[in-house]
């Protein structure tokens, strides 16, 4: 969405940034419309937003890392077993996809595979799968409460995202740009009946300086008063000892483990994908031992 117009600068009107915003605010519109409206590669939408009807619904939009989603599938049964845990699948390669699928089935997870998407981008490629899952699934479906997950995002102790919902309309790790501010889509959850009427629309709103999840900024955010709601933790550290955040970021939103996989020095996401493994290893081996965190070594979450 463009911004109010008097927040053009006469550089921005000699440009005419109000009337190429507008324009490719309406082409975004379009090709979001266009593509909610595709069908499903595999699995039955209808019938997964029957099976969400009042419940917990935990959807992750999948790229292409058959490892994490079984990890975070295995970790979410364990520690948040009351949930239905959805992967909407939006690898671009049908050998992903399927060992995706494959992971899903084995672990008792539903699957979608999202529609070709029209978008290069990562952010507009995620804003758009979380927008059809929002209108084919999760709309239709009238869950109880829903949320988004990122595929690389870790539980590692019973973290509910849904328990914050008893006070609050929604709950997530905040992002802000100047005024504004935003649920970031990696983490986010929402009671349902508060916002179901509403034009939601889980795509970035760039032109204002907001990421994927920025545009309910309008519909939404905007009438909320922040300091009155709870917000998720977020907290980056490197992921060891001796470099820079930014070259090989990890973010602990409570005890929830983000590998940031796309983030970092290319020739360090190796190493640092052992070192989520071995975080991981001990709430793993819990799960598969079927007992909620009970033998699984504390967090290592660095101390705020």
């Amino acid at each position: 969405m463009t911004r109010p117009l008097s927040e053009y600068n006469l550089a921005d009107w000699r440009r005419l940034r109000p009337l190429t915003h507008g324009i490719k605010t309406l082409r975004y519109r379009a090709v979001d419309r266009v593509y909610r409206r595709q069908p499903a590669r595999a699995g039955d939408p209808a019938a997964l937003a029957r099976a969400t009807g009042g419940r917990q619904l935990l959807t992750t939009i999948a790229f292409a890392d058959p490892e994490a989603i079984d990890w975070q599938g295995r970790l979410v049964g364990h520690y948040l077993p009351r949930a239905l845990h959805l992967v909407a699948d939006n690898s671009p390669d049908d050998t992903s996809a399927a060992a995706i699928a494959a992971v899903a089935r084995n672990r008792g997870l539903a699957y979608v595979r999202l529609p070709r998407n029209p978008w290069r981008d990562a952010s507009r490629s995620h804003g758009i799968a979380l927008n059809w899952v929002w209108h084919n699934i999760v709309r239709p479906g009238r869950p109880q409460a829903f949320g988004f997950l990122d595929d690389d995002l870790f539980p590692t102790g019973p973290d509910d995202p849904f328990a914050p919902l008893a006070s609050q309309d929604f709950y997530g790790v905040v992002r802000e740009w100047g005024p504004r501010w935003f649920l970031w889509a990696g983490y986010c959850s929402f009671r349902f009946d508060r916002v179901a009427d509403k034009a939601l629309d889980f795509g970035q709103d760039w032109f204002k300086g907001l990421d994927t999840g920025g545009g309910n900024w309008r519909v939404l955010y905007r009438h909320v008063d922040r300091s009155r709601i709870r917000e998720a933790g977020s907290l980056y550290v490197p992921f060891k000892d001796g470099i820079a955040v930014r070259d090989g970021p990890l973010q602990w939103c409570g005890s929830w483990l983000h590998e940031i996989g796309a983030m970092g020095r290319s020739d360090l996401q190796a190493e640092k994908r052992g070192v989520v493994a071995a975080l991981l290893a001990p709430h793993l081996a819990a799960a598969a031992r079927g007992r909620l965190g009970t033998e699984a070594e504390p967090d290592r979450q660095p101390q705020q």
